[in-house]
């Protein structure tokens, strides 16, 4: 789930007979359009493990009087390492990194993988037990936990969207930290209608709370983010942009936004057994430079 107030994407203007055709078309059924969209969601998400990609950030941080006092500007490379996601940075401030802090960066990636791959063994851990692991909510529970309303079709980015409005149910009880997420939420989710995928979410938090005393996640109300998707290669739906606005932690000093933040994500590019990269325009060498245009 994902949103804010912050700049909407453009939508391209389909032919008018296009229009009609979509609109004539009976709505699915919500509960079975949320289980197609989890089935296909797990299918993507195995598929990004072949896919790294670059990360540009920009975090503007706010003083007292929600001003802006810093600007922080990031270029990263995301890619998987033992079925973790990991992020190294190769630049800042549009400047590539010096030796000295390539080295420093390479240090704090090797930890970050080694931390990460001790938390993927733990989440196994439970998925083998039975016990879920508190990032995955099926559709039927999500229908617990909030309601969707508001059924309608639109154009986004010149396709087809199926469009739900969220509200958390915030006297459920909850089973772990990804439902205490869902259900302080309210929002509008964009569904790509011929592909049954997320395409586009907006939403944001209705109060105050912490989870693990303030030191796993700190999210404070109003907090709002937006998050897209595109579809790459003509086989996948992967992130091409988030957006967020308001004030949130994540650990101690894993995560911490107070102001606005900008990621957009691109340049994908398949890892193959051939140790060549297969990008979205074409194919380079493993180390090479940009993907051809």
């Amino acid at each position: 789930m994902a949103a804010s107030g912050l700049t909407m994407c453009g939508q391209d203007a389909p032919a008018p007979n296009a229009v009609a055709e979509v609109e004539s078309k009976p709505l699915p059924p919500i509960p079975e359009l949320l289980k197609i969209v989890e089935q296909h969601q797990q299918r993507d998400e195995k598929v990004l493990l072949q896919y790294t990609y670059h990360v540009h950030h920009v975090m503007e941080e706010f003083d007292g009087d929600e001003a802006v006092k810093k600007t922080t500007v990031t270029d990263s490379e995301s890619f998987t390492v033992g079925g973790v996601r990991i992020q190294r940075i190769v630049a800042r401030g549009g400047k590539p990194l010096t030796p000295d802090e390539a080295k420093k960066e390479s240090q704090r990636v090797d930890e970050e993988i080694a931390k990460a791959q001790k938390y993927k063994a733990k989440r196994d851990a439970k998925v083998a037990e039975g016990k879920g692991d508190g990032t995955i909510i099926s559709a039927s529970r999500m229908l617990e936990l909030g309601t969707f309303t508001n059924e309608r079709r639109v154009m986004l980015n010149g396709r087809p969207a199926i469009v739900l409005d969220y509200a958390g149910n915030r006297n459920v009880k909850t089973k772990n930290v990804g439902e205490n997420i869902v259900k302080d939420l309210v929002g509008t989710v964009w569904f790509d209608e011929e592909d049954r995928v997320i395409a586009r979410t907006e939403g944001r938090f209705l109060g105050d709370f912490k989870i693990g005393l303030g030191m796993l996640l700190d999210i404070h109300k109003g907090m709002s983010f937006t998050f897209e998707q595109q579809k790459i290669n003509n086989e996948v739906w992967l992130p091409k942009e988030f957006a967020g606005q308001g004030k949130a932690s994540v650990g101690m000093v894993v995560y911490r936004i107070h102001g606005r933040t900008h990621t957009e994500m691109s340049d994908y590019r398949k890892f193959q057994t051939s140790s060549t990269i297969v990008g979205t325009n074409g194919v380079v060498e493993d180390g090479a430079g940009e993907t051809p245009k």
